[in-house]
């Protein structure tokens, strides 16, 4: 019995065109199948084995390079984001806009639930100038910033913190405390002689922010925002 005689133009396209067919992972462990069926199954095709592992190792690496694609996308946006927030956050010209801001668009670019200022003072909460900020500043007395930031622990203080946390305090989010579950806390350096201030982003989602991500931006961005709030105090 003579075997099928494949198709002269089907022949003739593989003939000139076989990178259709190597390209094609389908058509390939189609044919790589078809060969071990014929060889019996007694042989052991090394060739076949060493072409598994070729394939299994390039979808590795395609998966690697699409995460590779996708953080550069992320870090990308969140680098627009985090500049696009400083923009916004230099436009104002006096002091209360500049605040009201930072809890207003600021926030909504920034995608974060709520932004507090808190300064550490020997003024409370009381002062006039204070509560018409109430908003989005809130006056700590001195040595809060320091034991909110450890919570306890005997450990350096970092320019910034990133947790994961139950609920907020309520002296920092006051009535939206109960549903923040991370935040990011950026300690705020004035200059020699001058108090520390915390500048702090809550979110409602548990996972935006964790101390396992970057803080390359936050950093740049808490630079930018102790000179301009140096600006304010001068």
């Amino acid at each position: 019995m003579s075997s099928p005689r494949i198709d002269d133009e089907l022949r003739e396209t593989i003939m000139t065109r076989p990178d259709v067919i190597l390209e094609d992972q389908d058509l390939m462990r189609a044919l790589i199948a078809a060969n071990e069926r014929a060889m019996g199954g007694n042989i052991v095709d090394l060739r076949g084995i060493a072409m598994d592992r070729l394939e299994a190792r390039l979808d590795r690496l395609e998966d690697t390079h699409r995460s590779v694609i996708a953080a550069a996308y992320e870090n990308l946006a969140g680098t627009n984001q985090v500049h696009r927030a400083i923009l916004r956050m230099l436009d104002p010209v006096e002091f209360e806009p500049f605040l009201r801001d930072l809890g207003g668009d600021v926030a909504e670019i920034l995608r974060v639930d709520v932004i507090k200022l808190v300064l550490e003072s020997v003024q409370n909460d009381e002062d006039p100038a204070i509560k018409r900020l109430g908003a989005v500043l809130s006056v700590a007395e001195p040595g809060f910033i320091d034991d909110y930031l450890l919570t306890g622990r005997a450990t350096t203080v970092r320019q910034v913190t990133l947790r994961q946390i139950e609920k907020g305090r309520r002296e920092i989010y006051g009535e939206k405390a109960d549903w923040i579950r991370s935040e990011a806390c950026l300690k705020l350096n004035f200059g020699p002689g001058r108090l520390p201030g915390l500048l702090v982003m809550g979110a409602e989602d548990p996972h935006q922010f964790t101390p396992q991500q970057g803080t390359d931006l936050l950093t740049f961005f808490t630079g930018v925002f102790e000179r301009q709030m140096r600006r304010w105090l001068s």
